[in-house]
């Protein structure tokens, strides 16, 4: 593992005169010496960073850093600016730059290095070093710590605290101030600054107390130490967790320090956090979030008085944020109580809008349905095809079962799909519910679930039960609750209120209309016919292309399989129109990759043999690689493909009674040597446009890839 910073890693004439030109300065030393593999894609990682919130810090700093997939090993770069670069630090330009690359799976060990030097850049004692220093080694050395400052610094250190000694002699004698000290792990004389005055006068009596009755000194000291200092507990988290999470923490500390207040941090960076022991919590005073991304298992912090800001508050006034919080104590104000984050809220970005968190809320209940949906509808699709379509009408098997009966063992499957099919609504509507509020939400989104299918509102009852669901829960959460009622609240008062409320609105308010929205949605499939059903098909064909497996695809799968819930002639077709567009994007990927390989990147070819084993499971995202790469071109056409599948399944009347497979179902398929056909010809079309358009771009992009991907081996044969 290499040094995370070398001598050939410092600029300390550096001449940049923006962000953008010194970060490129920097990196193109990180290039040479290896450690970046793609200057442009690491760039652009790292101005992506630097649109989510400005790097430049008070003191003349900036610190720009990202975690990147084009960096090998954690690295360090750092340049010296004579005239001052604008990183949007409030106080002005910053003469001392460091840039910061992390490998998207960076180590622990490297990434605490990149923690202990951003807490170092708060000390004014290194940045001075920094400052006037003349050889790249020894700063380098420096900034890994290899070093010490420079000594006059620290003997003026020294200076000053003999001076503050000297000023206070009589606090050195006193017991009970050095037991405080060692209780506290601070000085004394910073323990309450709030009574300075008393604490001044404190020390002329205290000599003569162990004197002149030494057994009754304790008691005597005893008020004093009676009140305990003030304590808080805080969190720091940036999005990237590699400095202003660490600076923010050191930037508390030595604020709470000078407040003599005791402040104990739980830094949730990129190496991952160690939770503050839960009894200083429980015993905290106060929280103050200084963060950027959710706050992980913020509910512990509940019912505490709160500051929450973000993460460069915390580095920039700290001793503002603590007398706040220490105010809101005084008062009593916990209207900051903490409430834990929703499952799919935990890694949102700050400020992601209502249509973003709606989305992920679904998308929840859908991920937790797919596998009782596979299974049970896969069970169910075994069972037709080895007992036939009137296997639906056989007796329970537990009443009749004959061993050597073929007959009994399809219904045997088809039962026990059957059983497990019946959880889909209420599945997706209580896991809707727990994206929301976690797992309070969990009851009242079954019970709503459930109800939905008792009054046939079927899939999108089990929607709108699980929305509903959610949304109560997350009105009880904001009630202000007597601290003793709270241990009772998620496991009595919030699943009966908020199951009768879901019940209540179900049966009498929204579920008569959403059932007959469903049995209209049900009769419009059974009747489409001709034109209507091409159109249909090629919608949905381009839904399950346009984002291949993301937000557009799950919802035309999920309805087609709330279909298979109530299955007729209509909801079958749309099934098998969804699959077979669905297998299309990594297909056609594949195709085209073998075809003209000389496209794609030795990587893409690579993934292009995946790609044939993932279309044909009917798993969309083996095209994601390569969407990613040139979504421009693989996108449309894969849209294109996947809108003529659909389109020539519907045409074909091919239906589906599984929903999943991909080929390895096509026994149970309708018409399966058409649908076939539906699948052949939309993978032809998507391989043909995206050879087509990635054909259209200039030859020299073209060979710069190949050669990139093959180590150079283009360049020699075009040489």
């Amino acid at each position: 593992m290499s040094e995370l910073i070398t001598a050939e890693l410092v600029d300390l004439d550096l001449s940049a005169e923006t962000k953008d030109a010194a970060a490129r300065s920097l990196a193109e030393r990180m290039v040479a010496r290896g450690r970046v593999t793609d200057l442009e894609g690491f760039l652009a990682d790292v101005a992506a960073r630097e649109a989510q919130m400005p790097t430049g810090l008070d003191g003349g700093i900036g610190i720009p850093h990202c975690r990147s997939t084009h960096v090998t090993e954690p690295t360090l770069a750092f340049g010296r600016s004579a005239s001052g670069i604008d990183f949007g630090a409030p106080d002005g330009p910053a003469d001392l730059i460091f840039l910061i690359a992390a490998p998207a799976g960076g180590d622990a060990d490297h990434l605490s290095i990149l923690s202990t030097l951003a807490r170092s850049l708060m000390d004014e004692t290194f940045t001075g070093a920094l400052r006037s220093a003349t050889e790249p080694e020894r700063t380098a050395a420096l900034i890994r710590g290899d070093e010490p400052a420079a000594e006059p610094s620290a003997q003026a250190q020294d200076q000053a605290q003999a001076q503050d000694q000297a000023q206070a002699p009589a606090q050195t004698p006193a017991p009970d101030t050095d037991a405080r000290a060692e209780t506290d792990a601070r000085p004394a004389k910073d323990t309450r600054p709030e009574t300075a005055p008393e604490a001044e006068e404190a020390p002329a009596a205290a000599p003569k107390a162990p004197s002149e009755t030494p057994p009754e000194a304790p008691p005597q000291a005893a008020p004093e130490a009676a009140p305990a200092p003030f304590r808080i507990v805080a969190i720091t988290s940036c999005p990237t967790g590699i400095a202003h999470t660490y600076m923010a923490a050191e930037s508390l500390e030595k604020a709470g320090q000078a407040a003599g207040v005791e402040v104990f941090v739980e830094t949730q960076g990129s190496a991952g956090f160690k939770r503050l022991d839960p009894q200083l919590v429980t015993d905290a005073d106060g929280v103050i979030f200084a963060h950027d991304v959710e706050v992980r298992e913020k509910e512990r912090f509940a019912g505490k008085p709160t500051v929450d800001v973000g993460v460069k508050a915390g580095i920039n006034r700290p001793a503002e944020l603590i007398a706040e919080v220490r105010q809101k104590a005084e008062r009593g104000e916990v209207s900051g109580t903490a409430r834990a984050a929703a499952p799919m809220d935990k890694d949102a970005e700050t400020g992601d809008g209502f249509a973003t968190r709606l989305r992920k809320w679904l998308m929840t209940g859908v991920s937790y349905m797919v596998p009782f949906v596979a299974a049970g509808g896969l069970l169910i699709a075994l069972a037709f095809a080895i007992g036939g379509y009137t296997i639906n009408k056989a007796p329970s098997v537990a009443e009749h079962f004959l061993w050597t009966d073929s007959t009994s063992w399809a219904a045997l499957l088809f039962q026990i799909g059957s059983v497990a099919f019946g959880f889909l609504v209420p599945v997706l509507a209580g896991f809707i519910a727990y994206g929301m509020a976690d797992r309070p939400g969990l009851v009242p989104g079954f019970v709503g679930g459930a109800i939905a299918l008792t009054i046939n509102a079927g899939f999108l009852g089990g929607l709108i039960a699980g929305l509903l669901a959610g949304a109560v829960v997350m009105a009880i959460q904001r009630v202000a609750i007597p601290p003793v009622l709270r241990g009772i609240m998620p496991v009595v008062v919030i699943p009966l209120i908020s199951s009768a409320i879901v019940g209540f609105l179900m049966f009498l308010v929204v579920g008569k209309p959403i059932a007959a929205l469903q049995k209209g949605l049900t009769d419009w499939l059974s009747a489409l016919t001709g034109a209507n059903a091409i159109i249909l098909g090629a919608l949905l064909g381009l839904m399950m292309c346009f984002d291949l497996g993301g937000p557009l695809n799950k919802v035309a799968y999920a309805f087609a399989v709330g279909g298979l819930a109530n299955p007729n002639e209509g909801s079958l077709k749309v099934m098998a129109a969804v699959m077979a567009a669905g297998m299309v994007p990594p297909l056609a990927m594949a195709l085209a990759t073998t075809v003209r390989g000389r496209l794609f990147t030795k990587a893409e070819r690579e993934n292009g043999k995946a790609a044939w084993v993932l279309g044909a499971s009917f798993i969309t995202e083996g095209a994601i690689p390569f969407a990613a790469a040139d979504p421009l071109r693989v996108i449309p056409s894969a849209m294109a493909g996947g809108a003529v599948t659909g389109a020539l399944s519907m045409m074909f009347g091919c239906t589906l009674r599984a929903p999943h497979g991909g080929i390895f179902v096509v026994p149970l398929i309708g018409q399966p040597f058409l649908y076939l056909l539906a699948i052949a010809a939309g993978t032809g079309v998507s391989a043909a446009l995206v050879i087509l358009l990635k054909g259209l771009r200039k030859a020299p992009d073209t060979r710069a890839a190949d050669s990139s991907a093959d180590g150079g081996a283009e360049v020699t044969v075009a040489a």
